[in-house]
């Protein structure tokens, strides 16, 4: 794991299958994951809800199966404990990626933050850092969040 951390912010990556025949993500792929798992755990419980929110987001997002998904959340917990940098994660996305796909990640965060029907003060206040750390603008990020209510409120209990 410390090689794939040391991979990670040198910006060495690219999808391949690992050793153990799995998928190996790319940085932007473990760093999106660590940032929501991030956000998962900022209210001292990491719940169903919000792992289910933040595979559906992966899935989505990269067009992952969700065994693929379920192993990158995985590498994201184990980066996540061994390394409490928040600002490495953010500068490989902020680095490498555009405003489209930084404004996206935002909104990813922000359906973790509800996936639980609860939005704990720490869990908002990481999203505002967050997204500060990726230049997305709180208007940005407002309209993010406003997205992700609109799409809880139309969805079926």
């Amino acid at each position: 794991m410390i090689h794939r951390l040391k991979a990670l912010f040198e910006g060495v990556g690219g999808r391949s299958q690992g050793a153990s025949g799995g998928l190996v993500h790319d940085e932007f792929e473990l760093a999106s994951a660590a940032l929501l798992v991030e956000a998962a755990l900022m209210d001292g419980h990491f719940g169903a809800d919000e792992r289910a929110a933040i595979q559906a987001s992966l899935r989505n997002r990269f067009g992952l199966e969700a065994r693929d998904a379920d192993l990158l959340i995985l590498e994201a917990e184990k980066a996540v404990a061994e390394t409490n940098q928040l600002y490495a994660f953010t500068r490989t996305v902020k680095d490498r990626y555009g405003p489209a796909d930084r404004l996206r990640l935002v909104e990813m965060l922000w359906s973790v933050v509800y996936a639980d029907g609860k939005v704990h003060d720490f869990e908002a206040n990481l999203v505002r850092r967050v997204a500060g750390l990726l230049y997305v603008s709180d208007r940005d990020s407002g309209l993010a969040k406003q997205r992700v209510l609109a799409r809880r409120e139309a969805a079926p209990i």
